[in-house]
């Protein structure tokens, strides 16, 4: 009876989840899961975050592996944009925001002094909810990072970055003609990708994405999701996303949070149809979130 009833708990998931969709990603995800030798490109032990009185993030533990790509799933205001904050500092400018534990790049604790905020950023590069090109030319917006960190010494090499990254983000054949507009003249999903060229041009060891596509349509969307399976094979990415179908699709691990605790990290294809904590499950099929 009790196996009758895992079965029966374990076809709604993926049923949930568009299993048309789904399915495809599962062997995947669970060779990228099996490769025990697979090296660990950030670490993340016992972390809490607290504004003032409020205890955000909760003695947290989660690793980020080369070449991969994790999602952090969860309601509202449970602590996963905070958590990818951390990662690369930007929470020091929230005022009242404490945060404690350790979080290693490659071996050094970002919080430790050895690693200047600027480079940590450069080798964390962040993509927001919201596409934030500079107010500048499509051109300018990819060679600021280079500039600012004596990367380019001269026009060829500038060039040379910029195309490349226009051309890895697919967005070179479309903006050529007019790399010398302000980047803030492209649509949505093409300003997005504008971005993540951005944080590419710095050669970054880490993105992170937080909701990436929430502002963008589906055709957009697709494109960007493509663009992260693509780019798993030269980055760590870690997405924070309110889509499971989408957290299904591009990522080979995925992480729950809820009200400040991770509750579950695993293979994606388990996470999603064999989860191994309720609430894990009760928000995968819907009962709250």
């Amino acid at each position: 009876m009790e196996n009758s009833t895992e079965t029966t708990n374990k076809e709604r998931i993926v049923t949930r989840l568009d299993d048309t969709i789904f399915q495809g990603r599962v062997s995947e995800s669970d060779g990228a899961d099996s490769n025990l030798s697979q090296k660990y490109r950030m670490t993340a032990k016992n972390v809490n975050v607290y504004y003032s009185e409020t205890h955000a993030i909760k003695n947290v533990s989660l690793s980020i592996r080369e070449n991969e790509v994790l999602s952090i799933i969860g309601p509202s205001g449970c602590g996963k944009s905070t958590f990818l904050r951390c990662l690369n500092r930007i929470n020091d400018i929230v005022v009242g925001c404490r945060i404690t534990g350790e979080i290693m790049l490659d071996g050094i604790d970002i919080n430790g002094g050895e690693l200047d905020v600027v480079e940590l950023r450069a080798r964390v590069g962040m993509v927001f909810q919201k596409p934030n090109p500079f107010p500048k030319s499509i051109y300018d917006n990819i060679a600021y990072g280079p500039r600012l960190h004596s990367m380019v010494n001269s026009r060829e090499e500038t060039d040379e970055v910029v195309y490349s990254c226009l051309r890895e983000v697919g967005l070179l054949s479309e903006v050529e003609d007019r790399i010398n507009k302000s980047g803030t003249e492209l649509s949505g999903g093409q300003q997005q990708r504008l971005c993540i060229a951005r944080a590419l041009a710095v050669k970054p060891d880490v993105i992170l994405m937080d909701e990436p596509c929430s502002a963008l349509d589906p055709i957009a969307t697709a494109k960007i999701e493509d663009l992260i399976d693509e780019l798993r094979t030269q980055y760590s990415i870690v997405i924070v996303t309110h889509s499971m179908q989408q957290a299904a699709r591009v990522s080979q691990r995925t992480a729950y949070f809820n009200l400040g605790d991770l509750i579950e990290v695993g293979d994606t294809g388990e996470v999603f149809t064999n989860p191994k904590h309720k609430l894990t499950e009760d928000y995968i099929t819907g009962r709250f979130g």
